[in-house]
């Protein structure tokens, strides 16, 4: 029997959303039903799952209730969808009342607000060197061991590319990679420098495959260290470099080309225009740029991807306007010369991230924490809605130094 404690919480709800394109099912075993067909259902663990609504009502109190497992779904996907372009009736303050005191009830008169260990609220200045290394460092905690989970055996944490048919992650990646020298034309005996360079796949490709001498720049020590360890196991040590160090970190240094690839995400409209002035000034004349990133195609007067991302995921992480990169290129002197879109492919790239992940969640669990593994499976499949329903796209720029 359901506890009667839901009973008027359920009424409450009901009345309040008389059009529900959601059910919900109760930790006593009770439920609201969807008043249409197909919807998902959001499956209330514990009465604590209301604090967090009520502190902060929308997709931050949602996703805290979800890393905490106090909300599950049994349609990620759905639910997502949902929570984007949902718009409930605004409540009365009798109704707020209402709500308030049968959420109380249903608690016991006891709600916790205790927030989740692996959200982070950075203060102080956006995108000072600081502040960046200390978002870096929040995304990366999980370990090199827990991004093997899902990754290629190279470790490249950006989009594939499946254009020229590749059948296989693996074969994607390399892909990906060997257009990238191919665009910047690498010649052996050449500096490249990869801005963001994750576990060194691609200054070890450009090394290896163009004779490119390469330094790879990452503000996470983890990865660095793995990255050296790699390059020195593939006989790359004289040709390869890997510093922990940030892009503005560089000056004195000249090169003739860079790649940057899944970095300008994490520059923000506040640097955006310093980004393309120091790249400008790291290259020598006639040098080349290939800058691989994700960009905006909606909601362009919104400063953050949302409440859960900006606090769980990729701190101060803002997808731009594939225009204002373009803009502030030009902006710094360079020559635009080739854009390439790849919604399709980051698409595809994150169904194998996902599958990979899903295959292994047990792992994640073991490895990161309950906690850190749910919100990498919200993540995942977030991160793939916002390529398949036009939210984003990830372009390649090429662009050279006059």
């Amino acid at each position: 029997m359901p506890s009667p404690t839901t009973e008027p919480l359920r009424k409450e709800l009901a009345r309040a959303l008389p059009e529900r394109p959601f059910a919900l099912s109760f930790w006593d075993g009770s439920s609201l039903p969807a008043t249409q067909q197909g919807a998902p259902t959001f499956e209330i663990n514990s009465p604590q799952a209301f604090s967090h609504l009520l502190r902060a009502p929308g997709e931050l109190g949602l996703g805290r209730a979800y890393a905490l497992g106090l909300i599950d779904t049994d349609d990620i996907d759905g639910a997502m969808l949902l929570v984007d372009g949902y718009e409930p009736p605004r409540p009365g303050p009798l109704q707020i009342v209402r709500l308030a005191l049968a959420v109380l009830r249903g608690a016991g008169f006891k709600l916790n607000t205790q927030l989740p260990e692996t959200e982070l609220r950075l203060t102080g200045k956006r995108h000072t060197i600081a502040r960046d290394r200390r978002a870096v460092r929040h995304h990366y905690d999980s370990g090199n061991d827990f991004f093997k989970l899902f990754l290629d055996e190279t470790m490249t944490y950006s989009c594939a590319y499946w254009k020229g048919g590749a059948t296989t992650l693996a074969e994607a990646q390399d892909a990906k990679r060997e257009i990238v020298c191919t665009k910047l034309g690498l010649r052996a005996g050449e500096r490249l420098l990869d801005v963001g360079c994750g576990w060194g796949a691609m200054a070890m490709h450009a090394a290896s495959r163009h004779g490119a001498r390469a330094v790879g720049i990452s503000l996470s020590q983890p990865q660095v260290d793995l990255a050296n360890e790699r390059a020195a196991a593939a006989g790359l040590a004289d040709e390869v470099e890997f510093r922990v160090a940030d892009y503005r970190e560089m000056g004195g240094e000249q090169f003739d080309a860079i790649s940057s690839i899944g970095m300008v995400e994490h520059v923000g409209e506040e640097r955006i225009d310093l980004y393309a002035q120091t790249l400008f000034g790291l290259l020598k004349p006639g040098g080349r740029l290939l800058n691989h990133g994700i960009a905006k195609l909606a909601d362009f007067d919104t400063k953050d991807e949302g409440p859960f991302s900006e606090r769980f995921v990729f701190p101060d992480g803002v997808p731009i306007p594939l225009s204002r990169i373009v803009l502030a290129l030009e902006r710094a002197g360079f020559n635009t010369t080739h854009v390439e879109g790849l919604q399709a492919d980051y698409a595809r790239t994150l169904d194998h991230w996902i599958a990979s992940y899903e295959a292994r969640y047990d792992e994640a669990v073991a490895i990161a924490g309950e906690e850190r593994a749910r919100v990498y499976k919200l993540y995942l499949r977030a991160a793939r809605q916002g390529f398949t329903t036009g939210w984003a796209s990830i372009y390649q720029v090429l662009a050279t130094r006059p």
